[in-house]
């Protein structure tokens, strides 16, 4: 558990700045106020996984983040009626997303590296290890 926590910790930290990311935007600069938002939660689901898969390589969770964040947004060409009122929650918008947009790709990959590079950093693990 000990080693599960600085994740479990980021997890929460990469939430609300997501969530300010997205509540504060007009107070950001426009590029960060764009694709912040997306960056973060890509990278919120990278120490999730980090976190349940501790003992893993870096490498692994960042393709399993990679794969997850791929498969929502993919997901979000899929319209059904029985979805669509999913994704008209709160939780499911959060969740599931609404459209799909293949920039949103670019804003995944770059938090999933982004927090990668920072995981390395910190826990001092090569990419395999």
């Amino acid at each position: 558990m000990k080693a599960r926590l600085p994740y479990f910790i980021a997890v929460i930290v990469t939430m609300i700045l997501g969530f300010s990311s997205r509540r504060f935007a007009e107070a950001l600069p426009v590029f960060a106020a764009e694709h912040a938002g997306d960056a973060l939660w890509a990278s919120m689901i990278y120490f999730g996984v980090r976190a349940v898969g501790v003992q893993k390589s870096l490498l692994w969770a960042a393709l399993i983040s990679l794969i997850f964040c791929f498969g929502i947004e993919f997901s979000q060409l899929y319209q059904a009626q029985w979805i669509r009122s999913i994704r008209s929650t709160f939780i499911g918008a959060l969740v599931l997303g609404s459209g799909f947009l293949a920039v949103d790709l670019a804003r995944y990959s770059a938090g999933i590296i982004l927090s990668l590079l920072i995981d390395g950093y910190f826990s001092k693990r090569s990419l395999m290890k």
